[in-house]
């Protein structure tokens, strides 16, 4: 319990930056998710705009208008295009060089509900409606990528994991020549 209790504290060891090209990153692939997200919003309400393979295994029709394409009552892509309003939120260049360590525990945990909705997802399209839709399959892969990136980074600019360094040892403080004495 020491190491959540730890982590929460905000007041804890200092927030390691994370490298720009990984801050970058994560923000492009936010707005990727963003992007793909309106589209598929968009298309949930107006179909006729969804440009798919609409026979065979890739059948985006089949997938955005199907009884899973709801979650207690709400558009599936409704609910993405949220995630990733938030996504980007968190995953800005502002979040990720804030000092306060809830933000990127909040970036972890908001990446793993991200990835666990994508399984079930991926889990209906394949075994429940029979098809995939490949717009649905990039927002997939981009929120596995972010989910990697975060992973990859935020434990380690929180320091999990680091051996704590070892006290410095007292220097003998008698002169060289007076130390060779005593031996």
């Amino acid at each position: 319990m020491d190491v959540l209790t730890r982590a929460l504290r905000s007041g804890g060891p200092r927030v390691e930056p994370a490298a720009n090209w990984r801050i970058a990153l994560s923000g492009v692939l936010a707005l990727i998710g963003l992007a793909l997200s309106v589209y598929l919003t968009i298309t949930h309400y107006e179909p006729h705009f969804l440009v798919c393979a609409e026979s065979g295994a890739i059948n985006c029709q089949l997938v955005t208008t199907s009884p899973q394409s709801y979650v207690l009552g709400i558009p599936v892509a409704v609910l993405g295009l949220t995630y990733y309003v938030v996504a980007c939120v968190f995953n800005s260049p502002w979040a990720w060089r804030a000092s306060d360590r809830r933000i990127h525990l909040a970036r972890v945990a908001l990446s793993v509900v991200g990835i666990g909705f994508v399984l079930y997802l991926v889990s209906a399209e394949l075994l429940v409606i029979k098809a995939i839709c490949i717009y649905c399959t990039a927002v997939h892969v981009v929120t596995f990528a972010q989910l990697i990136l975060v992973m990859a980074t935020v434990p380690t600019m929180l320091g999990w994991g680091r051996q704590p360094e070892p006290p410095a040892r007292r220097a003998d403080r008698r002169p060289a020549a007076s130390r060779s004495r005593s031996r």
